[in-house]
């Protein structure tokens, strides 16, 4: 009965799925992490109990890549597994499809660390938070403590819903497509690789009650705060190199799309904003900054404008001619489209999943939660946020040898009077 349940269960890649299919390589890693810094030392057995008991509730999370003639698709991964392993030195490290059981995720422990690794062609953060969520649940009973099912938690004895595993592009793509002139060239920030998988990690633990009251005091979003400190970092970055003729500074902001298109879907479900400052026009203070991120970031977060662009984002993998061109060919051309758009006109990324909540009764068992971006298609840092109570996470993780970006960043906040502990997997 389950072999012809999961015949039926194959299902194309999201929109978003498509794209990161296509740009997996070795030298670029379209993988996340979530991890949960735990009160206790972590336990592997239950841990894995706890992995087998959430895994069938999550059939999305529960896939194997395959390669057609024209196009990927998923399919349920009926090998064994994931198992839970010891956290390595480098994380994130790109996904090689046909590796460690064919699966898309990895669970990692470290002493006191829970860590969810998601190849991001098979969920973005909202869908991924949902999952650690109710496994750190199972986990904290595998434990002996009575943990509930609350918002954001699913009852793993549930079967899992159909609502779960729509592809929410396709659901809100309508008619009208955004066209614009192609983005100007963004300042790279790139600096010396490092040796060959070498992921530099800063993270910088900061009170959410300070930083909020200081974004307060700029008439601005933690967010948005954070968007313009780190713009501010990025054009002292190219200053310090002195061009004549300096670029556009500008970060792609992931956007989750539920709060304006109502979908429960474990998939990906995102646009990216893009906030943008050009030195060439002259010097910006920080409180500028963060003006122009606040009205830009509002000025184009609206329902109709980001349909339009979803709308043409899934055209284009629905263009008749590139459905019957073979795979072999179609990943380079959309290798090619994505430096031209995804990566020519960015500085960077920043990406703020938000809090994490979770019910009363598993908050003494966390200390605080933490997130990094994979590596990008080249030598410079990504940078990700995530806040737990009162604790928020700031980290910046990349290939290249420099860390003036994070530098500038946490000492920008110093000098707010944000209190900021910095820890690094970097060797001096």
């Amino acid at each position: 009965m389950r072999k012809k349940q999961e015949k039926k269960t194959w299902y194309p890649l999201d929109n978003a799925g498509v794209l990161y299919s296509a740009l997996q390589k070795e030298r670029y890693s379209a993988v996340y992490r979530f991890s949960a810094v735990m009160t206790q030392t972590v336990d592997p057995l239950a841990l894995q109990r706890a992995v087998q008991k959430t895994m069938p509730r999550f059939p999305t999370f529960g896939v194997r890549i395959r390669r057609g003639a024209f196009w990927c698709y998923f399919e349920p991964n009926p090998n064994p597994g994931p198992f839970v392993k010891k956290d390595m030195a480098n994380p994130c490290q790109p996904i090689r499809f046909h590796e460690d059981n064919d699966w898309l995720i990895r669970i990692f422990y470290y002493e006191k660390r829970i860590s969810l690794e998601v190849f991001h062609a098979i969920s973005d953060g909202a869908g991924s938070i949902i999952f650690l969520r109710t496994l750190l649940a199972v986990y904290l009973r595998e434990r002996g403590y009575d943990i509930p099912n609350a918002p954001g938690i699913l009852d793993v004895n549930e079967p899992p819903r159909k609502e779960e595993r729509e592809d929410a592009y396709g659901r809100y793509a309508g008619k009208t497509i955004l066209r614009g002139p192609l983005e100007k060239t963004a300042f790279p920030n790139t600096s010396q690789a490092e040796p060959f998988y070498t992921l530099n990690v800063t993270m910088g633990l900061v009170p959410v009650d300070q930083i909020r009251a200081v974004a307060r005091g700029y008439g601005a979003t933690i967010t948005e705060y954070l968007t313009a400190v780190l713009l501010k970092s990025l054009i002292e970055n190219q200053a310090a190199k002195k061009f004549r003729h300096p670029q556009p500074v500008a970060l792609a902001i992931p956007i989750n799309l539920r709060p304006w298109f109502p979908s429960e879907t474990l998939r990906n479900f995102i646009l990216t904003m893009r906030p943008v400052v050009d030195p060439s026009l002259g010097e910006y203070t920080l409180e500028e900054i963060v003006s122009l991120v606040h009205h830009s970031m509002r000025l184009h977060a609206n329902r109709q404008e980001m349909r339009a662009k979803l709308t043409g984002n899934v055209r284009f993998t629905k263009n008749k001619f590139l459905q019957i061109v073979p795979l072999v060919l179609k990943n380079p051309v959309m290798s090619f489209s994505y430096k031209l758009v995804g990566v020519r006109p960015y500085s960077g990324t920043y990406t703020n999943p938000g809090p994490f909540p979770v019910p009363l009764e598993m908050e003494p068992h966390i200390q605080h939660m933490e997130v990094m971006l994979g590596q990008a298609t080249r030598p410079s840092p990504h940078c990700a946020s995530i806040s737990y109570g009162n604790i928020m996470a700031i980290t910046f993780a990349g290939t290249g040898v420099s860390s003036e970006t994070e530098r500038r960043f946490f000492t920008h906040l110093v000098r707010e009077g944000i209190h900021v502990k910095v820890e690094s997997n970097r060797t001096y």
